[in-house]
């Protein structure tokens, strides 16, 4: 029944749309659900790869038989800043966090991260993610760890000499860079072993290809984080100033003030030259 818990029928629908290689889009179309519902079933459940739909029916059956209901620490009705819907924003985590597994981020830590960037402030406390995530300190501690082992946060003291995790502005820079150089190392090991399987055998051929793949693409990658780095920070620069508009003390002289007044400079001297009456002795005398 859409809407509801998704039945057995609804499982194995999902697991020939993965033998068929639909995507999750396609295949909760097909069943009428969220792709977002689909989507988290099949992650929880071993991945695109690993789905069985009678053993993910059984996981979710025990899990359901163990979980034992609990007061919510936050009522599900707490009001949003700036009059944002609390549902859209929390099926929007759940499909941010899902994304970041797909990447590779365990489940965990993609909630950490969704929980940071989609803060307005970029920071939050220990017990502020905790709270927020119904999770133990221990919990987001060790998801603290392994993010700042990633370089994909990092930790500052506030006023009250407590720690803050901080997603940076150019976090997807040094993401990208980090992507750069794992590629420099994966070219580095390539060329070694075409040097040691032989130059011109076909082994060797074959990784010599992988490394001039991968080193074009890991140049063009770190080229363009750091031309986007500066064009888009220009530019950023660039729009404030433009919103500043010119300042009014650097605009350049008061007008009045610009010279002496026209009046009080001198005798008036006419253009025509003097008076012929007042040039001189009359030539007649």
């Amino acid at each position: 029944m859409p809407g509801g818990r998704l039945t057995q029928q609804d499982r194995q629908q999902i697991a020939l749309g993965l033998a068929d290689s639909l995507s999750y889009a396609e295949i909760a179309r097909n069943l009428g659900r969220p792709t977002s519902t689909v989507t988290r079933e099949v992650m929880r459940n071993g991945g695109p790869t690993g789905y069985r739909a009678d053993l993910a029916h059984r996981a979710t059956e025990r899990r359901a038989h163990r979980r034992r209901p609990a007061p919510s620490r936050e009522p599900e009705s707490a009001p949003q800043p700036h009059g944002r819907d609390a549902e859209a924003v929390r099926e929007y985590e759940e499909l941010f966090t899902t994304t970041l597994m797909e990447s590779g981020l365990p489940k965990m830590m993609s909630r950490v991260m969704v929980c940071l960037l989609t803060s307005d402030s970029g920071s939050m406390t220990a017990s502020e993610l905790a709270r927020r995530l119904q999770v133990s300190p221990a919990t987001i501690s060790k998801s603290i760890a392994f993010l700042e082992s990633q370089v994909l946060v990092r930790r500052e003291r506030d006023e009250r000499r407590r720690e803050r995790y901080i997603v940076d502005e150019d976090l997807w820079y040094r993401t990208v860079i980090a992507s750069a150089r794992s590629l420099a190392q994966q070219v580095e090991v390539a060329r070694r072993g075409a040097g040691v399987l032989g130059p011109g055998t076909p082994a060797a051929v074959r990784l010599e290809n992988v490394a001039r793949f991968l080193d074009f693409v890991g140049e063009s990658l770190a080229r363009a984080a750091e031309q986007a780095r500066e064009v888009l920070g220009t530019k950023a620069e660039t729009t404030a100033a433009d919103l500043a508009g010119p300042d009014p003390d650097l605009a350049g002289p008061d007008p009045d003030l610009a010279g002496p007044d026209p009046d009080l400079a001198g005798p008036d001297l006419d253009p025509a030259g003097p008076d012929p009456d007042l040039a001189g002795p009359d030539s007649e005398r």
